[in-house]
């Protein structure tokens, strides 16, 4: 990253953009949650390092066209935002040639999740697949509103708002175990894909 402008969008306490930035990037954060930006400000003085942090929303970033070879959202605005704004506005921020990568929850962890209560995934559907997008879980005391689209909705968004995909990864959990986190357990994470992660670049 040596040399390239890059920005997290929905850095939170700042730790993917600490590494941008310790790998030689000039990093910008943005991220709507005043008290993580207080926190990245703090982590990223205590180690010396230097982040432009501002407070506000991956859907309408103030900066001008084209300023960013790089751009990352690892979970943020990866599913805190809604994909058919936060997308086509990362494709503003980028130069041609500029890569997009996310980090976020698989459309299929979504359906398996009960929004009543902080159970963890179920070993089968609980909601419909076709026609996802906004997930209001703000019923919820833990959560709040999440989006997410089939992969197909995705490629499409990608293609139409001019990104071409160079890589896309299901993770796995490296073996069955009974731990949980989040939403998530071991075993479940082992058999299916909890998380996904796109590397797109700006046609």
């Amino acid at each position: 990253m040596e040399g390239l402008d890059a920005i997290e969008l929905g850095c939170g306490t700042g730790y993917v953009s600490g590494w941008m930035a310790r790998r030689g990037a000039t990093v910008v954060g943005i991220d709507n949650s005043a008290s993580q930006l207080n926190l990245a400000r703090r982590f990223a003085k205590e180690h010396g390092i230097e982040l432009e942090l501002i407070h506000g929303i991956a859907e309408k970033v103030p900066k001008p066209d084209e300023s960013f070879d790089f751009a990352v959202s690892e979970y943020g605005a990866a599913i805190w935002s809604d994909p058919y704004v936060w997308i086509p506005e990362a494709w503003r921020l980028l130069r041609s040639g500029g890569q997009l990568v996310m980090l976020g929850n698989h459309p299929l962890l979504m359906i398996c999740l009960s929004y009543s209560n902080n159970e963890p995934a179920a070993p089968g559907f609980l909601l419909p697949y076709f026609g996802i997008h906004r997930f209001d879980w703000r019923d919820n005391n833990d959560m709040a509103t999440n989006f997410n689209l089939t992969i197909s909705d995705w490629i499409t968004l990608f293609i139409d708002t001019g990104f071409e995909i160079l890589a896309y990864r299901e993770l796995q959990a490296p073996s069955p175990g009974s731990d949980q986190h989040f939403n998530v357990t071991d075993d479940w994470a082992h058999h299916w894909p909890a998380e996904h992660v796109w590397k797109l670049r700006k046609r």
